[in-house]
């Protein structure tokens, strides 16, 4: 005959705190609540793309080489179309697009935190997420013309693609919901591609990207 379970109190208050950790979690009908990793994922790489799209536009108006274009156009194609589904997420999950906690600290405590990001000249005093570029640098893309604004376009969206992939890798530690993983998989795998592309061509035009933001592995 099998023993009778001891402790039943404690046993029924250990599901009961489970029950309330997976409410805070995800919500109550199972989709990310508002502190998820998975909802301060889609509304801070939501900010990250709409920064990359608007960089884009500003090259791709200063009529750049045909293969600083083609790049521009397909940076502004793939980042508005997933900063769309990102905020389609959201309104999925009944959350709202901006939330009342500070850029990426859904990753902290998971060595990742926003302290730990140096995302620029102004990153320290901003609270700019990783690879974002401050008002400055926007300011000199927007007046630099020529080689200067290509060169210039490159260094700063290979650092803003760094600090994509450290994002999306950080949700990959967090998340198995199936379509953010899905999704910062391919961010991980696209952006990785185009700054190799993009390191190709500041070579080309005699230059280097700036200091990585991306932690050793």
């Amino acid at each position: 005959m099998d023993k009778p379970l001891r402790n039943p109190v404690l046993i029924v208050c250990g599901v009961l705190v489970l029950a309330a950790a997976a409410y805070l979690l995800f919500g109550r009908s199972g989709t990310p609540g508002d502190s998820s990793p998975e909802a301060g994922f889609a509304r801070d790489m939501a900010v990250h793309h709409a920064q990359a799209v608007d960089m884009s536009f500003v090259v791709r108006d200063k009529r750049p080489a045909k293969e600083i274009s083609s790049l521009a156009f397909d940076i502004i194609n793939t980042q508005a179309n997933q900063r769309g589904m990102f905020l389609g997420w959201l309104q999925q999950w009944g959350l709202d697009q901006a939330g009342h906690d500070r850029p990426m600290a859904w990753m902290s405590g998971h060595g990742h935190g926003a302290a730990t990001y140096t995302a620029g000249p102004a990153a320290a005093s901003t609270g700019l997420m990783p690879g974002m570029a401050s008002p400055e640098e926007l300011a000199r893309l927007k007046a630099a013309d020529g080689t200067q604004a290509e060169v210039l376009f490159l260094q700063l969206m290979i650092r803003h693609h760094e600090g994509g992939v450290e994002m999306a890798e950080g949700l990959l530690d967090l998340s198995t919901r199936p379509e953010v993983v899905n999704m910062a998989q391919k961010i991980v795998q696209g952006q990785s591609s185009e700054i190799k592309l993009m390191t190709d061509l500041l070579r080309q035009r005699g230059a280097q990207p700036l200091p990585s933001i991306l932690q050793p592995k």
